[in-house]
């Protein structure tokens, strides 16, 4: 299916993307007490625990704001992690919405990547609140943050393609993936810092495109310097590789995901 299609689709469907991102949000949290403000008391509960466990209990050096450099990892990583594991299932957990209505099915993992953007979003600001009270101004690189959420929102939307149109007909690829982000995540410097990587193992950090994403967003975000042109190139062509092969995936299993939900 070419981009321009999915583009195309997208926006005609943007009133019913709209009213699923709405109903996701909504849902979420939906019978708990507190709600919407889940969406910031979770990371802030995660950068207490690492903090606690990696400043305290281990006494590891991460630095004089080591817990706004977790913060800044964390959003990001949670972000792919939400996308990552409820992108996969999208197709499956809402598959009567496929057989009885008619709309592309690639909007459903599109909304699942949208909808942990936006709590994305709306976290950034508790960040700056941290560094202003910190003491810390807020860097002029802030202003690259959008494309940086561009790029990763084209990254995600890639694998939640192919991986929720696999998931249909192999079940066992939304619990590789609940494994693999486990993993994934300690291989991402959002518990460390990215300098802490031994020389010989800085290659695995490179090689890792959510890696590369974690470290940008804490430089852009917390350290106030520009990523190098190697990271924007390599990120750039991993959000079209991602989309390429999840279009090409989406688009061979898409007729027959009716019959196998």
């Amino acid at each position: 299916m070419p981009m321009f299609l999915v583009g195309a689709e997208l926006w005609r469907f943007r009133a019913l993307i709209q009213a699923l991102v709405q109903r996701h949000i909504a849902t979420r949290y939906r019978g708990s007490l507190l709600g919407f403000l889940w969406s910031f008391l979770n990371p802030l509960c995660l950068m207490g625990v690492y903090t606690l466990v990696f400043s305290y209990y281990m006494r590891f050096d991460g630095g004089k704001h080591y817990h706004l450099l977790v913060f800044a990892g964390l959003l990001p990583w949670i972000w792919t992690s939400s996308a990552l594991s409820e992108g996969t299932s999208a197709l499956v957990s809402s598959g009567h919405l496929i057989t009885k209505s008619m709309f592309p099915a690639h909007i459903l993992p599109f909304v699942s990547v949208t909808s942990a953007m936006i709590h994305f979003v709306l976290a950034l600001p508790m960040l700056i609140i941290f560094m202003l009270a910190a003491g810390m101004a807020i860097p002029a690189t802030w202003f690259l943050v959008p494309v940086f959420i561009l790029l990763q929102f084209i990254i995600l939307n890639g694998a939640v393609l192919a991986l929720s149109a696999l998931n249909v007909f192999y079940r066992d690829v939304q619990h590789l993936v609940g494994n693999m982000l486990t993993f994934l995540f300690f291989l991402c410097p959002v518990v460390y810092p990215a300098s802490a990587v031994p020389a010989r193992f800085r290659f695995l950090l490179d090689a890792n495109p959510f890696a590369v994403l974690t470290e940008c967003y804490q430089k852009i975000l917390i350290d106030g310097v520009v990523p190098g042109g190697l990271a924007f190139v390599s990120l750039i062509l991993v959000a079209a590789l991602s989309m390429g092969i999840g279009l090409c995936v989406h688009s061979y299993f898409r007729e027959r995901f009716a019959e196998a939900l």
